[in-house]
């Protein structure tokens, strides 16, 4: 039985880091329906709507944070390729790597702190004058978001230290430390909104994950981390030469990235604050269900840098395509099977249908993810070259969403939105980066 279970397994390209992203991913989305039910009976309209653009507006970090964590990754995985992790969680192997990825680490913590403190200046009175001008009698919002956006800065701030764990492919460990994460934040969403905590809710869990992360950093890899507190002594990463050029590109696409995947939210409370709601509830699963396929692909980044090092291009275009066409079905499945459980909620019809879009305009969007499936495989190849080749599209396709967002979402609501993004990602998205990819691939042959 255990043979059989072990064939299934590579049959289905599943590992220790596929396997926890995507039981985070389960979790998810199990988890997900449980919480919906216990806001809608016990939050009112308004009050949901404020919670999902809480998530919405914290999602503008993407402004300042620019896409910098993939840059680590990438760079990270690269050296990583030299050195290895003894059973005492300590670093082994090429000196010159090791060097290399100490000094990388030492830029990307100080540039963390500093961007955490700009999100709490900007993000924290940006988010507070939106909500000012949507501000409903009786709820009090201001300070659970003050409370909120201070955690949030703090989560920020570890974000590079996860990335350059990722790097050097401890994959596996850091998406069972996520799963565990998940789970308690969910156990304190589901004890706070039956005794009456509200908005405070968000900030339960934030304090949750902040304990979490200060375990990973400061217990958990603290033998890792330790040489970070030193500099290094041999040769250094040149952040001009080495990351830039990647970086500013990112840099570019992520300043964007908000119009492409957080605006919808926003732009729905011109119809109310109730059709946020609906629209941020929808759209949490449905990146939930995104997320959980693209771990097939996102899990094997560092796996792809190393093969890239190298030279072995013929084993990862293998792995690439493989991983791609089992993600995307496991992609088209699940979101099949939420359209039809939606649909059977508003044909019975169930109050939990009054909390998530009506089956047309949830179709839409269900459509939009599984054509957007292959280009987010495809920036993971892309950039795992250390080359960024995207900037173009990036930018183009989240200008393009946002205006059709704006445009049609502000006449035509949530249908609207969706018809929006359904048509940049069919027309322009998935065809103009497929043919990037034929090319990163062709030049680098």
């Amino acid at each position: 039985m255990h043979d059989r279970i072990r064939r299934l397994s590579r049959l289905l390209g599943i590992d220790r880091a596929v396997f926890y992203t995507v039981a985070l991913r389960a979790w998810q989305f199990t988890a997900g329906p449980v919480t919906a039910l216990l806001i809608a009976g016990f939050f009112h309209p308004d009050i949901q709507g404020y919670y999902y653009l809480f998530a919405s507006l914290l999602a503008a970090q993407s402004f300042l944070e620019l896409g910098f964590h993939v840059v680590i990754l990438n760079a990270a995985s690269h050296e990583w390729a030299k050195l290895d992790l003894d059973p005492q969680s300590q670093i082994t192997g090429d000196a010159d790597a090791h060097s290399r990825l100490i000094s990388l680490g030492r830029l990307v913590f100080l540039w963390y702190a500093i961007v955490a403190l700009l999100f709490v200046i900007g993000v924290g009175l940006g988010g507070y004058s939106f909500l000012v001008a949507k501000s409903v009698e009786g709820v009090d919002w201001t300070t659970p978001w003050i409370a909120l956006v201070c955690l949030t800065a703090l989560s920020l701030w570890s974000l590079p230290f996860h990335a350059l764990l990722e790097g050097c492919n401890q994959v596996a460990t850091i998406n069972r430390f996520r799963l565990w994460q998940a789970i308690t934040g969910n156990l304190v969403v589901w004890l706070c909104v039956p005794l009456g905590a509200g908005l405070w809710t968000t900030v339960a869990v934030a304090i949750v994950k902040v304990v979490w992360e200060a375990y990973l950093l400061l217990i958990a890899y603290r033998p890792f981390f330790k040489p970070f507190l030193r500099p290094p002594t041999g040769p250094h990463i040149e952040w001009r030469n080495d990351l830039w050029p990647l970086q500013w590109r990112l840099a570019v696409q992520g300043a964007f990235s908000y119009f492409a995947f957080w605006l919808f939210t926003p732009m729905m409370s011109v119809h109310g604050l109730a059709v946020a709601g609906q629209m941020g509830m929808t759209w949490t699963v449905l990146t939930a269900i995104q997320a959980a396929g693209l771990a097939w692909v996102q899990t094997r980044a560092p796996r792809f840098g190393m093969l890239i090092a190298e030279g072995r291009y013929e084993e990862l275009d293998q792995l690439f395509r493989r991983l791609t066409i089992l993600s995307l079905a496991i992609v088209t499945t699940v979101a099949a099977a939420f359209w039809g459980v939606v649909y059977g909620l508003h044909a019975l019809p169930h109050p939990l249908a009054e909390r998530v879009l009506a089956p047309d305009a949830l179709a839409v969007f269900t459509l939009a993810i599984i054509l957007y499936h292959v280009p987010h495989c495809q920036a993971f190849y892309i950039r795992a070259h250390k080359r960024e080749m995207l900037l173009f599209a990036g930018v183009a396709s989240s200008i393009m969403i946002g205006l059709s967002v704006w445009w049609l979402g502000g006449r035509f609501g949530p249908i609207g939105a969706g018809a929006g993004y359904l048509a940049v990602i069919g027309l322009f998205v998935l065809p103009y980066q497929t043919l990037i990819w034929r090319r990163c691939r062709a030049e680098r042959s």
